[in-house]
C-alpha cells in the first residue's frame, strides 16, 4: 500500500484543515480516498474550541477533488458524529449522493441526527453492530420567534431530511417519520435510538459490517465501474 503525494499545508492551514481527517491510499492498483466525519458538524457558526468538529467548507472542496481526480477510484466515508448543523450536513450529503464514482459509508461509534442523511448518502452503506443512530425531529437553538411561519419552516426542513433519507435508502417515509416522532424510546426527548442491526432492519442502512466488508464492497464497485466506464 502506498500514499499519494498531497499538497503540504502551511502551519496555519494544518491547524485549520485537520488533514488527518482524510487520507488517500493505493492498494492492489485501486486508489481510495477515505474521509472521516467525526464529532460535531459545523455550519455557519463554529463549535466550541474543546469540541471535536468537522467543517463543511473543508469537506466540500475535498469531495469535489475526489470526483474530479482521475487517479482516485472511489470514496470511503467513515462516520462517528453526534450531528450538528442541518444545512451543512445536508450540503455534504447531497454532494456525496451526486458523485458518479463509487462511494461507501461506514457508521462506527454513531451516526446521529444529521449524521443519518450522511450515512445514507453513499451508494452503499455499512454499520458496525455496536454503533447507534438517533432519529429525532428538527430542533432550533437560540432565539425563536413564536409565529406560525417558524413552525411551518421547521416542518419544511424536516420534510427535506425525510425526503433525502427515503431517496437514498430502503426505508419508507412512514418508517422514518415514526422513528423521528416516537415518544416511548427516549426518556427526556422525542425520537428513537437504533443500533446497527435495527438500522438494517428498518432499511436505513444496507448492511451490518466492519471496515473489511466496506472496503471489499467498495473495491467490487470500483471494478464494476471501471468495466462500464
Amino acid at each position: 500500500m502506498e500514499f499519494l503525494e498531497e499538497y503540504e499545508p502551511t502551519e496555519k492551514e494544518s491547524e485549520d484543515c485537520r488533514p488527518d481527517q482524510s487520507i488517500t491510499t493505493v492498494g492492489g492498483g485501486i486508489c481510495i480516498h477515505s474521509m472521516v466525519i467525526a464529532g460535531q458538524i459545523e455550519g455557519h457558526f463554529a463549535a466550541a474550541p474543546q469540541s471535536k468538529s468537522t467543517k463543511y467548507e473543508q469537506c466540500i472542496p475535498s469531495l469535489v477533488a475526489v470526483e474530479e481526480n482521475d487517479q482516485i477510484d472511489g470514496l470511503l466515508l467513515l462516520l462517528n458524529t453526534i450531528g450538528g448543523d442541518i444545512e451543512a450536513g445536508l450540503a455534504i450529503a447531497e454532494l456525496i449522493a451526486g458523485m458518479t464514482k463509487p462511494t461507501v459509508s461506514l457508521v462506527l461509534g454513531g451516526g446521529h441526527s444529521i449524521g443519518v442523511p450522511l450515512a445514507v448518502s453513499a451508494k452503499k452503506s455499512f454499520i458496525v453492530p455496536s454503533a447507534t443512530m438517533t432519529l429525532h425531529p428538527v430542533r432550533l437553538n437560540g432565539l425563536v420567534i413564536g409565529v406560525p411561519q417558524t413552525f411551518a419552516n421547521l416542518a419544511k426542513m424536516q420534510e427535506r431530511i425525510i425526503d433525502f433519507i427515503v431517496r437514498n435508502s430502503n426505508a419508507s417515509s412512514q418508517t422514518v417519520r415514526n422513528l423521528m416522532t416516537s415518544t416511548d424510546d427516549m426518556t427526556t426527548d422525542i425520537g428513537t435510538v437504533i443500533d446497527g442491526r435495527e438500522a438494517v432492519k428498518y432499511g436505513i442502512i444496507d448492511h451490518v459490517g466492519g471496515l473489511g466488508s466496506a472496503v471489499k464492497e467498495l473495491k467490487q464497485m470500483i471494478s464494476h465501474y471501471r468495466q462500464n466506464r
